[in-house]
């Protein structure tokens, strides 16, 4: 990892939950140069057939401090 890197990286650590998601949502969209249609458009169709079933109860789920928690224990 380059010093700015490292430096940037202690730095953001210290910024607010909210603040670093907002970063990472940036970060991650920075690097899609190219929109794929038809991959937009699958995710579409499988986010209106999730929705129907959670809007019907037939979804499995977990909620979502488990999940959050799960993931904290693992990657902390």
């Amino acid at each position: 990892m380059t010093e700015i890197v490292e430096k940037l990286r202690l730095e953001l650590s210290q910024l607010s939950m909210q603040e670093r998601a907002e970063l990472a949502y940036f970060l991650i969209h920075s690097l899609d140069r190219d929109v794929d249609d038809n991959a937009e458009f699958a995710w579409d169709v499988e986010l209106t057939r999730r929705m129907k079933e959670i809007g019907s109860g037939t979804a499995d789920g977990e909620l979502s401090d488990k999940v959050f928690t799960e993931l904290r224990e693992k990657y902390s």
